[in-house]
Order: C-alpha cells, then sequence, then structure tokens
C-alpha cells in the first residue's frame, strides 16, 4: 500500500504527518489541521527532503525569543570586550606603564581634593566668624542686620557646595583605582596567554626542528 502511495505521488511529491492517535499517514497535501503540526516531504524514493516542525506555542516563543536575545547580548559583550582588550595593549605596552598612568591620574584628583580642602576650612571659618559676629550683636541688644543673615547664608552654601565638589572627587578617586586595578588585572591576563601562544608555538618549533634532525620530540 505505502509502495502504491510512493508511485502515485511521483509527480505531486508527498508528505507524512502522524494524528493525534500515533498513527502514521501518507498525501500529496497535509489536512489543513495537521499543518501546524511536525510533518515531512518525501521525495520519490520516500526519504525525507524537508521537515516541518511543529508550530510553537506562546511560552516556547517567548523562551526562544530571550534565548536569541541573550546570545546576542553576549555577542556583543564578547566584541566589547575584544575591542577594550585591543584598546589597552594598544595603549600600553607593560603593567609599569599602566601603574604610572593610574599614579597620574590619582595626583591630579589629589591636587584637587586638597583644594577642595583648603577651601573647605577657609569657608568653614568664615561661617564661624560670622555666626560669632551675630551672636555679639543679639548679646549687646541690638538688631543682627538682614545683610548679616544674609552673608552668613551665602556662606553656608559655600560650605555645603565646596563639601559636595569634594564629596565628587573621592568618588572620582574611588573610581579611578577602580578602573586601573581592572585594567591592570586584565593586562596580566592578556600577557599571561600571549606568552602562553608564544610558549607553545616555540614547542611545536623545537619539535619539527627535532623531527628533522630525527630526535623524538621533546616530552
Amino acid at each position: 500500500m505505502i509502495s502504491a502511495l510512493f508511485v502515485v505521488s511521483a509527480q505531486a511529491g508527498m508528505y507524512r504527518w502522524v494524528d493525534e492517535n500515533g498513527a502514521v499517514h501518507y498525501g500529496d497535501k497535509v489536512p489543513a489541521k495537521y499543518l501546524k503540526k511536525e510533518h515531512q516531504e518525501l521525495n520519490e524514493q520516500g526519504t525525507t527532503v524537508k521537515k516541518h516542525d511543529r508550530a510553537m506555542t506562546a511560552d516556547e516563543k517567548a523562551d526562544k525569543k530571550r534565548q536569541e536575545a541573550e546570545r546576542k547580548r553576549l555577542e556583543n559583550e564578547q566584541r566589547a570586550q575584544a575591542l577594550r582588550d585591543r584598546v589597552l595593549t594598544d595603549t600600553y605596552t607593560t603593567e609599569r606603564d599602566l601603574v604610572a598612568a593610574k599614579d597620574a591620574r590619582l595626583d591630579a584628583i589629589d591636587s584637587q581634593l586638597q583644594l577642595s580642602r583648603d577651601i573647605i576650612e577657609s569657608s568653614a571659618m568664615k561661617v564661624e566668624k560670622t555666626e560669632k559676629l551675630i551672636e555679639n550683636i543679639k548679646a549687646s541688644g541690638k538688631m543682627v542686620p538682614e545683610a548679616t543673615y544674609a552673608k552668613l547664608e551665602r556662606e553656608k552654601l559655600q560650605l555645603a557646595t565646596q563639601k559636595g565638589v569634594q564629596q565628587g572627587h573621592q568618588i572620582k578617586r574611588d573610581e579611578v583605582i577602580e578602573q586601573f586595578d581592572g585594567y591592570i588585572e586584565r593586562f596580566r591576563e592578556l600577557m599571561a596567554e600571549k606568552q602562553k601562544k608564544r610558549d607553545a608555538y616555540a614547542r611545536r618549533k623545537a619539535d619539527r626542528e627535532r623531527a628533522a634532525s630525527g630526535l623524538p620530540p621533546i616530552e
């Protein structure tokens, strides 16, 4: 019977599908109710030439979409890492260069921090001086001028602003340390990988030279 079906389908092509009871069917056209289920296209010899997978469920489609997004994310991350590695090894020749660059950045930030500390100290002294002035005026029974209060507010604002600036410099300093420590660690990894490749190449070259001389390879 199956052979007869193959003969009939020689011109039109044949399909194979399984119904809900597990029975296998052959025909030149897949019934509409089975088009979204798994089925195969067969050639004249009855060999599968194309397989149609069943339609995915909504959850399967969502899962496939998530997997594809994760795959693309990993690919982008790998490309970005490769670019960072290339920039790192092109910019710095040795680990000493990295350390020197780190120290130079920290020296510049430390100078800014010292300037902020000096300004904060000066601003704090101004605030203290104005507050004492206001206390003395009140103690004398006189009315404190509005301009004096305004002056105190300006000095307090300047003090708060400089403390914020100082905090920003400190955060930047911590970021530079973390950033360059990461650079140095990655640089060491890249140099170790490069040295490993050089060693492997040297071993292969030595083995070829020994083989050419009739000697066994180095264990």
